[in-house]
């Protein structure tokens, strides 16, 4: 795919749309300190008008989880998801009252005055960060659509415009342009599955009469025998007794297979401090029986609780393996912060935005040329799912980490969800003929395709606009009481 240097264009935010849905798990996801059944999923649809006149429409999706942005006891389920959407009606805004600029200019102009506004309302980095995230996909989806661009190609372009003004820091005379030029979308990536801390491993696990039996899989046995997994990813909850139980049973069902397997272990803020985590990994250690398991971790995400994450240096836990921060990443200046107390990586997550990940990618890629990282003397982004729904969530998080070169990403949605759950029938038709190598029909439901462990990307590399060559049925959603409109 030829890069073809572009000028990146100015532009003004002429409207914003917000709406959402309804989603219903068809199981029960429990990480962290949240057990998840249901929670509404946003859509973003943006307008903008460019310095010529011509203007577009984009579109972005996330679902709206509840105790990951903001895990304060005291707020409610309701309560969360009411923050992110007022960093949406925030982020809309101020957006809406930018003026004329390129779409990073957009981001990095907005970007401090959206976390003060932010904390005025009580809302934290990361849970502000949700504004952005969608309002800054749509914004380049549009751009994406004006100029017949593929996700791929606008960025491999520097169609955003993005560059190395503050607030980005550490990235001082790095080639931004060329970096950027360098990248190549994959043609496929592993899925990781995720395991929940209540999901069953076998079939007897299972309580006389929960099956679903709704064409999917529902134990890790049965979902590794249906896709063909060998990346995943285990919630992990603090007691090591308790987590080397669980991990001894997730261990017996993966020693089945005859390839090599692979694993992360996500801590979800489950830990006070560096012990706990070293004493799980010195109990996996030592028994002789989980050697092969043990072996297959290739890394440990976010053990510590973020109020003393970046406080805390991990360096005796790198040294075992690598660590990277996720809930700890609420600003851009995290990963720096985090790469002086001993953490090599950083998650790529949408819902934290974009930008983001490409920023923190450029350190990877600036900071491995300098020596040091992980053990492999190298830093990463992996690449992690909050419950990426069928349709445009899950398509626009795949063209990121797609192009960002990741050879597995966490995949969740699909398995807590059934496909397009609560989308029309029309829509669902609409996406699976748009991206027929994506999807595939589990009864009436379009559902992501997953084959030999790994999702086709094919679709959503080609694609004009941002990962998605559909639109969801706008008429049957229900708009969010914060529009902001001409």
């Amino acid at each position: 795919m030829p890069v073809v240097p572009v000028s990146a264009p100015h532009m003004t935010v002429s409207e914003v749309r917000l709406y959402e849905r309804p989603t219903r798990l068809r199981l029960p996801f429990k990480f962290g300190v949240v057990t998840l059944t249901e929670t509404p999923q946003a859509f973003a649809r943006v307008r903008i008008t460019r310095a010529d006149g011509s203007d577009a429409w984009g579109q972005a999706a996330e679902l709206m989880v509840p105790k990951w942005f903001d895990k304060d006891p005291a707020l409610t389920n309701d309560q969360n998801v009411a923050q992110l959407r007022d960093a949406l009606a925030l982020t809309a805004e101020a957006y809406r009252t930018a003026g004329q600029t390129t779409a990073f200019g957009l981001f990095a102009d907005q970007y401090e005055d959206l976390l003060a506004a932010g904390a005025a309302r009580g809302l934290n980095p990361l849970a502000m960060s949700f504004g952005p995230a969608l309002l800054d996909r749509a914004v380049l989806d549009a751009l994406c659509r004006l100029d017949d661009l593929s996700f791929a190609q606008a960025v491999r372009a520097n169609l955003p415009g993005i560059d190395t003004r503050p607030p980005v820091s550490a990235l001082d005379g790095f080639p931004m342009d060329r970096f950027l030029a360098g990248l190549k979308p994959a043609p496929h990536i592993h899925a990781r599955h995720t395991v929940g801390m209540v999901d069953p491993l076998t079939a007897a696990d299972q309580a006389p009469g929960a099956r679903l039996d709704d064409g999917l899989p529902e134990t890790l046995e049965e979902v590794i025998a249906a896709y063909g997994h060998r990346y995943v990813k285990i919630k992990v909850r603090g007691d090591t007794a308790a987590d080397l139980d669980r991990l001894t049973a997730i261990a017996r069902v993966l020693d089945t297979l005859d390839d090599p397997y692979f694993v992360t272990l996500d801590g979800n803020e489950q830990f006070d401090d560096v012990d706990g985590i070293l004493d799980l990994l010195g109990a996996l250690e030592a028994r002789a029986d989980l050697k092969r398991f043990t072996n297959a971790i290739l890394f440990v995400e976010q053990p510590i609780k973020r109020a003393r994450a970046l406080a805390v240096d991990v360096s005796a836990l790198a040294r075992k393996r690598p660590v990277i921060v996720d809930e700890s990443d609420g600003t851009l200046e995290a990963f720096v912060t985090a790469r002086g107390r001993g953490y090599a990586g950083v998650s790529s997550k949408s819902c934290k935005g974009f930008y983001k990940s490409l920023i923190n990618a450029a350190r990877c890629a600036a900071w491995n040329a300098e020596g040091g990282g992980d053990g492999n003397g190298r830093f990463f982004l992996s690449g992690e799912d909050l419950t990426c729904q069928a349709g445009v969530a899950v398509q626009q998080d795949l063209a990121l980490v797609g192009l960002l070169g990741l050879g597995h990403v966490e995949r969740n949605g699909h398995h807590y969800v059934k496909g397009m759950a609560g989308a029309p029938e029309a829509e669902r038709a609409t996406f699976l003929g748009a991206h027929p190598t994506l999807y595939r029909l589990v009864g009436d439901q379009t559902c992501l395709r997953i084959e030999g462990g790994r999702i086709a990307l094919r679709d959503i590399n080609t694609c004009p606009g941002y990962g998605a060559g559909a639109e969801p049925d706008w008429g049957a959603l229900s708009p969010m009481a914060v529009n902001q409109g001409s």
